[in-house]
């Protein structure tokens, strides 16, 4: 038994949580069947690699180790082997990763609909203290956002959590509006957002073609001289609008799509669209 004044509590099936004095907590052995003690370490694994951590990185690594050092010797042979046999097709991502007192606080805040006073920092390194209604955190790309009305500018707006560097919960409380869930609000904000380049194309196809190759996160999509009564699953014109700081990916995804397009803007675009082509026909010409 731990001995009162630790903050000791019990958690779902029997496991108690006892909180130690610098701020740890211990727990009894946890009873987890071989599923379960796979499917924990994979999932720090997992978000370890897709950057959904927080700025405690090593955290991860240190929670993996305590596991398996606790699990009993035939479960923790097994999987060292299967770590050891794991391999990835993809990189692991850097990502720059929100602080763990900011997520929480954060999380809080849309839990119960109260007003959160976040410090934020914008990409151009433009500072601001905002009010924010937070209707959601939503996990897109290796990133973390939240998403919600700012109180200052009474509009919806998505910022990224690392870039938050303080919040602090305020009085009161607000009602979440109807509509989009957060996802999809923070997609939206994502792909309406102010980048260098804006392009705009016109492909043949359907939605699911397109939406494919250029998400709902890196482009907005609406039908061009769409006919009334037409079925939307045909092929039709559709005009994607994709935001970019870049150029150099989209001539590639272009390619892929393997659809009629017209590149309405900007030019730059369409000669680099023509590099690759030319590009191309020379490679396949080599005997």
């Amino acid at each position: 038994m731990y001995g009162a004044g630790l903050g000791a509590s019990w958690g779902p099936h029997g496991v108690r949580a006892v909180r130690g004095r610098y701020g740890g907590y211990r727990l009894p052995p946890l009873m987890l069947s071989d599923d379960e003690a796979l499917a924990v370490l994979l999932g720090l694994v997992a978000g370890r690699r897709a950057g959904l951590t927080t700025t405690e990185r090593a955290a991860n690594e240190t929670a993996s180790a305590k596991i398996q050092r606790v699990l009993p010797k035939h479960i923790a042979r097994r999987l060292d082997a299967l770590l050891e046999a794991l391999a990835f097709t993809d990189q692991p991502g850097e990502f720059d990763t929100p602080d763990a007192g900011v997520l929480l606080t954060i999380a809080d805040a849309v839990r119960h609909r109260r007003p959160v006073s976040v410090r934020h920092t914008d990409r151009g390194g433009r500072r601001s203290e905002r009010t924010l209604h937070a209707y959601g955190i939503v996990a897109h790309g290796g990133r973390w956002y939240v998403t919600g009305k700012d109180a200052q500018v009474g509009e919806d707006r998505t910022f990224r959590l690392d870039r938050i560097a303080d919040a602090r919960a305020l009085p009161g409380s607000f009602e979440a509006p109807v509509g989009p869930g957060p996802a999809q609000r923070v997609l939206s904000g994502l792909a309406t957002a102010e980048y260098r380049h804006q392009v705009t194309l016109r492909i043949h196809g359907t939605v699911e073609q397109i939406r494919a190759h250029l998400p709902a996160g890196v482009a907005c999509l609406e039908e061009h001289d769409s006919v009334a009564g037409e079925d939307r699953a045909a092929e039709r014109w559709l005009r994607v609008e994709p935001r970019a700081e870049r150029l150099d990916w989209l001539p590639p995804v272009l390619a892929s799509l393997g659809r009629p397009f017209v590149i309405e803007r900007p030019d730059e675009l369409r000669d680099l669209v023509i590099e690759l082509a030319d590009r191309l026909t020379s490679y396949a010409r080599r005997a």
